[in-house]
């Protein structure tokens, strides 16, 4: 499979989640209309962020949530690699400079070229996005298939 064009994956069925399955039947989920991929886009009440919102280990990872980033935002996100140290790093997805900006002067041990390792064009809507709680037949689904 190619790219998906809305939310950027090559595996519809590709999840980095700890927990998958109760991630998927207890949390919001962003369903791609084109692949149909089911992406978690639930807020954490108690911090209130949503999973994008925290660093990745590898770019492929904060590739799956940069789809609900935008959905979230309504506007194109990039994402930046984050160095943390010499030798270790992480992804972090931002919806501009200045927010990249910010979390850098607010984190100063933390250093980007600012250059973004991956950005996606311009935000677009897709006709046939859901973002819904997954009924309990669509959740064995999704895990028997992946």
């Amino acid at each position: 499979m190619s790219e998906c064009p809305e939310c950027y994956s090559d595996n519809n069925r590709m999840t980095p989640m700890y927990k998958a399955y109760s991630c998927l039947s207890e949390h919001v989920q962003y369903i791609c209309g084109t692949c149909h991929r089911c992406i978690c886009i639930e807020k954490d009440d108690r911090r209130g962020l949503y999973r994008w919102n925290f660093p990745f280990k590898s770019l492929e990872d904060a590739k799956v949530y940069i789809r609900t980033a935008e959905y979230v935002l309504k506007k194109e996100c990039f994402i930046y690699e984050i160095k943390l140290d010499k030798e270790r790093r992480s992804f972090k997805i931002f919806s501009d400079k200045s927010e990249l900006t910010a979390y850098l002067k607010k984190n100063k041990d933390k250093k980007c070229n600012k250059v973004p390792v991956f950005k996606t064009g311009d935000y677009q809507e897709f006709p046939n996005t859901e973002v819904r709680k997954l009924t309990s037949e669509e959740v064995n689904f999704y895990m028997t298939s992946m």
